[in-house]
């Protein structure tokens, strides 16, 4: 006989949203992507993008609504180096540059993704990498500061992070790099509150 209860049990794997933003990004689609945590606790990944950088902000933003959501990971490119980098903060600029955003929000916003442990472990699984507060002036950057400025004041922290891939990787290497830093933003997760009736 099935067991109608377990079977009803909701999902309380917290969701982390990946958003691939560039058209040409190989790592694209994300259902190669493993997220097991390795501890027995795991992610449900909502993948986004690539789309206009407008409509992807919106549907970021909007995601950020939802208390299961509680962690976001950008990947793009970079086009300043030859490893994978860890963008630690964004700017307060329009896409195009040379202008603010927003003319009430923050000069800068500092992501809140585990850096250094996305770092360590794209490290242990074989790639160059480092974290930086260098701005490249792209969609990327704009996602980043939007996503960080529309974080909820009252909620707990939601991880948010970006990550640049370079350029003369396979795809597999690729998709391997993504998927080591998606597991070390997962294993800062914990499953979400189970729910109380009164």
């Amino acid at each position: 006989m099935l067991d109608t209860v377990a079977e009803e049990k909701p999902d309380r794997r917290p969701a982390m949203l990946v958003c691939m933003y560039e058209e040409s990004d190989p790592a694209w689609p994300l259902q190669m992507l493993d997220v097991s945590s390795g501890t027995g606790s795991a992610v449900r990944i909502v993948p986004l993008g690539p789309d206009d950088p407008e409509a992807l902000a919106r549907a970021l933003t909007g995601q950020l609504d939802d208390t299961d959501c509680r962690a976001v990971l950008l990947v793009g490119r970079t086009r300043k180096a030859d490893r994978f980098r860890l963008q630690m903060r964004a700017e307060n600029r329009t896409l195009t540059g040379g202008q603010k955003l927003s003319g009430t929000g923050p000069a800068l916003a500092r992501a809140t993704a585990p850096v250094a442990e996305m770092v360590r472990a794209l490290g242990d699984a074989g790639f160059a990498a480092d974290a930086t507060s260098d701005c490249e002036e792209d969609a990327g950057s704009y996602l980043l500061y939007r996503v960080l400025t529309a974080l909820p004041d009252h909620a707990d922290a939601v991880a948010v992070g970006l990550l640049r891939t370079p350029g003369g990787l396979t795809t597999e290497e690729t998709r391997r790099g993504v998927a080591a830093a998606t597991m070390a933003m997962a294993r800062h997760l914990t499953p979400l509150p189970r729910a109380r009736f009164n």
